[in-house]
């Protein structure tokens, strides 16, 4: 899907993203352990829990949805001057952005709550690898990981494991499928926003429209997925079939036309489209 579409649409890692690149190895005795059993020379409070490694990759998201909204802007306000960015330097600008406020911001997350990088990877494979019994840290990891790849357009690979190819969609379910994918979006938008109209809020005011993207952003990957579920369509096949199919005159059609669409909508309850 196009970039500049994206931090709407998809609630809008590389060599940056240290931690989503989750991998068995990590070097040498650490301060703080990461067995997820201990023995009775490691203190367990000297152990990463799941509480630690879900606060950490909240934190994380929140800053880089942050990121992402201050981006947008500045890209949007380019835009209405009628220069048009390239689709493919939109994504290197887009990825660059992300991976060295990621970056910038894992050394303060880790100093936050006293971890090591390699302990914290290693405690975070092996929660992964158990994922029924650490459902949050699964989702935690996950909502970023998801972030990523739809700002950049880059597959992350869970828990070292290489990507499985994704079979995309024809181009009559693709169309199908974004048009059940926008509506459940923007319906999410809408409540959000209803919601902030009826404690008063002021949707100009650039904080609240901040916070507003942001409440939108923390449960709008679900939404969307969940919308595309009841249709037997998976996220990752139909991102697959929109870059597949977007440079078709009908998709491309459509997909402006359901981004004015939305764009209105949000309008009409006051929310500046991103």
């Amino acid at each position: 899907m196009p970039p500049s579409n994206s931090t709407v649409i998809l609630a809008a890692a590389g060599s940056a993203a240290l931690l989503l690149a989750v991998r068995r190895v990590y070097s040498g005795p650490k301060k703080i352990s990461t067995a997820l059993t201990t023995t009775e020379d490691i203190d367990p409070a000297d152990c990463i829990q799941a509480d630690d490694v879900i606060a950490i990759f909240d934190e994380l998201f929140t800053h880089m949805q942050m990121v992402l909204a201050q981006l947008s802007q500045q890209i949007q306000q380019i835009q209405m001057t009628g220069q048009m960015i390239p689709e493919k330097q939109l994504r290197e600008i887009l990825k660059a952005e992300f991976d060295r406020g990621l970056l910038a911001k894992q050394a303060t997350v880790f100093e936050k709550h006293d971890v090591d990088e390699d302990c914290l990877r290693g405690a975070t494979f092996e929660m992964l690898e158990k994922g029924e019994e650490y459902p949050k840290v699964k989702r935690a990891v996950e909502r970023l990981q998801v972030l990523y790849e739809n700002v950049t357009g880059v597959k992350v690979a869970s828990c070292g494991e290489p990507s499985k190819p994704i079979e995309a969609l024809s181009k009559e379910k693709t169309m199908e499928s974004a048009t059940v994918y926008f509506d459940a979006l923007t319906g999410a938008m809408r409540a959000v926003a209803q919601k902030f109209e009826k404690e008063g809020l002021n949707m100009k005011d650039p904080s609240v429209a901040q916070k507003l993207q942001m409440e939108f952003a923390a449960s709008a990957n679900d939404i969307g997925e969940a919308a595309l579920k009841e249709k037997g369509v998976t996220l990752d096949s139909f991102k697959a079939s929109i870059e597949k199919h977007q440079e078709d005159p009908d998709v491309g059609r459509l997909l402006e036309h359901l981004k004015m669409k939305q764009m209105q909508e949000m309008s009409a309850f006051g929310v500046q489209a991103m």
